[in-house]
């Protein structure tokens, strides 16, 4: 047994990978070694900079999602993988201009995909092991190889590894941008204990002097190329934001109810992003054309029926109605949607005084609107 000959089989195992996770419905898959170069850095001083703001998670976790053996003591190699989720036919723009309608993130529309991209990787990760426990060389080698999968799911730094296994470019909006594919799409990663050849990592940066996801962010979230200050960015004060969202930045969410793309709508490479075959990223509920008011009419029941099975359930019945007064807020003065939110204000007061303080607030907004008319 020479090493010549394991590197061949290694080299041949990778290939193999590849070929897998196109089978399993991956749009794109490489590989990297567990050395994440010059990420690190950028993630410490990003922390530093109290960027995270309430995700504590971030900072706590800091040191395993820099070393992938801090997370994993054993990993060789990570596989790295891309999974489309655009649904086809969803008016984006159109719907965000529409103020009287709910905006939520493409990716949310459907299916939680954790649980969709988690199983596939898992498979593959199956498939590969038993592919490597199959080659004498590589089972006398490796005889019992860790294979781990994550998907958003552990303390992972899931741009950065997909970068160095050449899937694409971190653009100026933080994204992971790929030629001829651009940005709507789900990571996921395999730390795997076989030293697997690392693909060449992608170092080209194409974002030129295009500034457009700069100039759109509603709420001026960016601080600068490829640096954004989560605290002001409208998927972390509708997502990630345990309590009351600050009033300066309200006007910017709009109809925003869930998260926000504006970044990725405006990128020119998203010219070529392809629509997902997955039926479960399709919308459900009619999300991706509802009303304001008839999600605000929503009582708990029927929030946790229907977010069954969505990232949407994350939030919870009051950041749910918390996060569309806010939007009614901004909508068009209207008496139909003051007497929504007078509704759900009486109901609130000294049950759930978070949700009581943004539909005080959405109801000021409104009748100041109502009054210059």
């Amino acid at each position: 047994m020479t090493v010549s000959s394991i590197d061949l089989a290694l080299a041949q195992l990778s290939q193999e990978v590849k070929r897998l996770a196109r089978e399993l419905g991956f749009s794109a898959c490489g590989i990297t070694g567990v050395d994440l170069g010059e990420h690190p850095a950028y993630l410490r001083a990003w922390l530093a900079a109290g960027y995270h703001g309430e995700m504590e998670w971030m900072a706590r976790h800091a040191d395993k999602r820099a070393d992938p053996q801090a997370l994993e003591p054993g990993v060789l190699s990570i596989i790295s993988v891309r999974m489309d989720y655009l649904p086809p036919e969803t008016q984006a723009m159109e719907q965000l201009a529409d103020k009287n309608l709910a905006y939520v993130s493409r990716y949310a529309l459907g299916r939680d995909y954790h649980k969709l991209i988690r199983k596939r990787l898992a498979q593959l990760a199956e498939q590969v092991t038993q592919l490597a426990l199959a080659n004498p060389e590589l089972a006398a080698a490796f005889p019992a190889p860790l294979h781990r999968a994550f998907t958003d799911s552990a303390p992972v730094m899931e741009r950065g590894i997909a970068q160095l296994a050449g899937l694409g470019w971190i653009g100026k909006n933080c994204m992971l941008i790929t030629p001829k594919a651009g940005s709507w799409f789900f990571l996921g990663e395999i730390y795997l204990g076989l030293p697997l050849p690392a693909d060449t990592p992608f170092s080209r940066h194409h974002c030129g002097a295009c500034t457009a996801c700069h100039q759109v962010c509603p709420t001026q979230a960016f601080v600068g190329d490829g640096q954004m200050d989560a605290r002001r960015c409208v998927s972390y004060l509708t997502i990630e934001l345990k309590g009351s969202i600050p009033e300066d930045l309200r006007s910017g969410i709009g109809n925003r109810i869930y998260g926000c793309d504006d970044c990725q709508l405006v990128c020119p490479w998203n010219r070529f992003a392809p629509t997902t075959s997955e039926a479960d990223f399709h919308p459900r509920h009619a999300l991706d054309r509802a009303s304001l008011l008839t999600l605000f009419a929503w009582d708990e029941a029927t929030f946790l029926k229907n977010t069954e099975g969505s990232p949407i359930r994350r939030l919870g019945y009051p950041r749910w109605l918390r996060n569309i007064a806010v939007a009614l807020g901004n909508a068009p003065a209207s008496l139909e949607v003051i007497a929504a939110l007078e509704h759900k204000l009486a109901s609130s007061i000294g049950a759930d005084p978070l949700v009581a303080e943004h539909c005080q607030w959405a109801l000021d907004q409104q009748q100041q609107r109502l009054n210059q008319t």
